[in-house]
């Protein structure tokens, strides 16, 4: 079992910042985390969802979006199973839905991962 709980979204102007969490828990979570890779996903109203960005266990490897490089950072906290997205520049093209997501590399990346959690939205308006 996994369970990704996110919080954290919410109302923020242009240019304002976020922070985005997601706890990670279960059994199947504790026994392979160590090799999984967790990672955001965004999802804006009427369309598909998009890749953000994705860490491995040890967070010496980052992968962004193209979109949200230099703007939205990644972390995690190890001892707590949790997830970070730091989010600063906002910007209303940001405004979506935010899941977390969790498996390897590959199905993180590829959005075809099994375990996600319940979205968190994030709304960027003045």
């Amino acid at each position: 079992q996994v369970q990704l709980v996110e919080s954290g979204g919410g109302l923020v102007q242009p240019g304002g910042s976020l922070r985005l969490s997601c706890a990670a828990s279960g059994r199947t979570f504790n026994s392979a985390r160590m090799g999984w890779f967790l990672g955001w996903f965004c999802q804006p109203s009427g369309k598909e969802r998009e890749f953000v960005a994705a860490i491995n266990w040890s967070g010496d490897r980052t992968l962004y979006a193209d979109s949200v490089k230099g703007r939205f950072t990644i972390s995690r906290d190890n001892a707590k199973n949790t997830v970070y997205l730091q989010m600063t520049s906002l910007k209303p093209e940001d405004t979506a839905v935010y899941f977390c997501v969790a498996g390897s590399q590959r199905m993180v990346v590829a959005g075809t991962a099994v375990y996600w959690g319940q979205g968190t939205q994030v709304t960027v308006s003045s």
